[in-house]
């Protein structure tokens, strides 16, 4: 029976068709910061699937997600031989083998709240990882690339708070959960807009996601007109343009 325990849980992470290819640190702190943003974006999707709300096919993306978490997990577990950063992933396999199978399910109002406290400390983990590849850098470009991969996770956390919100998933944590992610999320979009290294492309991009982040300023303003197709979309489009920006900042490391 341990066997076969050792063997279902070996399986969740070497059963995949191929798992990406780290090129460098910053390359590292890039896919574990996605990690971040996977866990909330998942969240996100299980709202919606939970609301029946079709808009850009949240279940075709949940799909699509466990298995891009599963294998960059994968690819960070075997890129480093940092101990801390091992233990930080041998962690995130433990706690994500109860969480896919939740997630893999039809899903329940009534373990919502269950799931978002553990997808809170997925996230932690996450993060963890996340900063110990970037202080493995040893350089400031390193530090940037974690904010603006933080970013790309803030706009799916807040998308998933406000998604749970509008199902009717009540917590007294939730608002004050936002209001902290948003500040986050504000001070941090200044913070990259600031950056002295940034080219054209990357401040136009910074703008964009500006324009983006003020529906959430709107509608979190509001407790009546609820809105979940919007900001679903404008998470997307924040995750799009933040993603790009942050592969901007990668390659100016390579130059």
């Amino acid at each position: 029976m341990v066997l076969l325990k050792h063997l279902l849980f070996l399986s969740l992470f070497y059963n995949l068709s191929y798992a990406i290819e780290i090129e460098s640190l910053n390359h590292a702190v890039d896919i574990a910061g996605k990690q971040r943003m996977f866990t909330q974006r998942m969240l996100k999707d299980y709202a919606m699937i939970g609301m029946e709300n079709s808009f850009n096919s949240p279940d075709e993306d949940l799909k699509n997600i466990i298995g891009k978490f599963e294998n960059h997990l994968e690819s960070l577990h075997d890129y480093t031989n940092n101990k801390k950063i091992i233990e930080t992933t041998e962690n995130i396999r433990k706690l994500w083998i109860a969480i896919k199978e939740t997630l893999q399910k039809s899903p329940k109002k009534e373990i919502a709240l269950t799931l978002q406290e553990e997808l809170e400390q997925l996230l932690k983990s996450s993060d963890t990882a996340t900063h110990l590849f970037a202080k493995e850098t040893g350089e400031k470009s390193g530090i940037i690339i974690d904010i603006s991969v933080r970013q790309r996770m803030l706009s799916q956390r807040m998308a998933s708070l406000y998604m749970l919100k509008v199902w009717g998933i009540k917590n007294k944590n939730f608002q004050q959960k936002m209001d902290k992610s948003m500040k986050l999320f504000e001070e941090s979009l200044n913070h990259l807009k600031k950056y002295k290294l940034n080219t054209e492309e990357i401040n136009n991009l910074l703008k964009e996601v500006e324009k983006s982040f003020i529906f959430f300023k709107i509608m979190n303003k509001t407790s009546d007109t609820f809105i979940p197709t919007l900001i679903y979309k404008k998470s997307n489009d924040i995750l799009k343009n933040m993603d790009i920006v942050t592969h901007l900042y990668v390659n100016l490391k390579r130059k």
